[in-house]
């Protein structure tokens, strides 16, 4: 939101990510994303309980699971978006939004059931992309 309260126009946010994503691969030559990082989180506490296991994996021979930039990013996003909404006055706890709570029902189960599958499927698609 705008310091007035309203929120941004979506044509202007979506403009200001297109230039961030740009900015990143012209001056870093990095694409940022979140796909992968969960995979090095993963591999992460695997190794806490197999690191012999995590060794052999093919993917983490060609990238060892550690903490890295994107890792940084994703705290960075969720960092920004929390004192974002802090500071205009729009945070707040809801286990389920109104919105779905019309079109959907209050069950709270239900939607933690199909949050986890579109996630799951986003996940997959997201990472069958290679991203």
């Amino acid at each position: 939101m705008t310091t007035d309260g309203k929120p941004w126009s979506p044509y202007l946010a979506g403009a200001l990510a297109g230039l961030v994503s740009i900015g990143s691969v012209w001056f870093a030559g990095k694409y940022f994303g979140a796909s992968t990082t969960f995979v090095k989180t993963a591999g992460m506490l695997e190794q806490l309980f197999s690191p012999e296991r995590v060794a052999q994996m093919e993917y983490f021979i060609k990238e060892v699971p550690k903490v890295d930039w994107q890792g940084m990013f994703l705290v960075g996003i969720f960092g920004g978006a929390l004192i974002a909404s802090l500071t205009d006055g729009s945070f707040r706890l809801q286990k389920i939004p109104a919105l779905w709570e019309k079109r959907f029902g209050a069950s709270i189960p239900k939607r933690g059931i199909l949050a986890f599958m579109g996630g799951t499927v986003a996940m997959f698609g997201a990472r069958l992309a290679d991203g």
